[in-house]
């Protein structure tokens, strides 16, 4: 199982999951060239992914779509999201809600609820198959959403690799020279998530077990890098769970 962040922040957000000969991409916010150069760069052709899944229609998950229709590739979003999204090809438009998970070929996605200012935005928990039950990974993507609830950690628990946005530390928000009105939807239950609201959601599911973390999307105004890893490390060693014993930590900025 292999997870190649190819773009993570407000500039664009495209994510490539790989298992054997399966690929498939959660969001693809960045143009479509840099996209298939990006895969190459880790090591996938591009007319090896099977799939793309969209959290939400906004142009940062969803400017590089037009690579679906080069390569003929399916693209899965929430109903209410294809409002949004003129860009991709009539015939390879699919929709996904949280009571209807895809069955792909050696995984499955399932999608629950997350909480961003658009129509409806998700997120993602995949698991791909092994060759039993305990070679089986779970992956979970938790990206824009101004809050975490009991059906998202219900969603994500359980999982062995968790992709989850740490956008902006509170105090530099507030005191950032950004718009009100911007800061006060950033802090809104329909923003983004602090990183401390990311360590509260990793405190209830990481179990100790060797999970992986990337914290990603992370405000290149609002954030640091150091700032983002240290909070969730100290709520995380709260429980008792130490960085490189317990678990792996990653952050990905812009």
């Amino acid at each position: 199982m292999k997870v190649d962040i190819l773009a993570s922040g407000s500039k664009g957000n495209c994510i490539a999951l790989t298992s054997g000969d399966q690929t498939i991409l959660i969001d693809a916010g960045i143009p479509k060239t840099k996209i298939e150069k990006r895969l190459l760069e880790v090591g996938i052709r591009p007319d090896e992914v099977r799939s793309i899944f969209v959290t939400h229609g906004h142009g940062d998950h969803i400017a590089g779509l037009p690579f679906a229709n080069k390569y003929r590739i399916k693209v899965f979003a929430p109903e209410a999201e294809w409002q949004r999204i003129e860009i991709v090809d009539e015939d390879l438009r699919r929709v996904i809600g949280v009571h209807e998970p895809f069955y792909g070929c050696g995984y499955e996605t399932h999608a629950f609820h997350t909480f961003h200012n658009t129509f409806d935005s998700f997120g993602y928990a995949v698991t791909f198959y092994g060759n039993t039950a305990a070679e089986d990974t779970k992956v979970s993507i938790c990206l824009d959403t101004g809050k975490v609830d009991a059906e998202m950690i219900n969603g994500m628990k359980g999982s062995d690799i968790y992709i989850i946005e740490a956008n902006h530390d509170v105090d530099m928000q507030v005191s950032s020279d950004r718009p009100e009105s911007v800061i006060a939807r950033n802090l809104s239950d329909l923003g983004h998530l602090s990183n401390d609201q990311t360590a509260a959601a990793l405190q209830q599911l990481i179990e100790g077990c060797g999970e992986h973390i990337y914290l990603t999307h992370l405000s290149g105004t609002c954030n640091m890098p150091t700032l983002a890893e240290m909070t969730v490390k100290a709520a995380l060693k709260r429980r008792g769970f130490i960085a490189g014993e317990h678990y792996t930590l990653e952050v990905v900025s812009e």
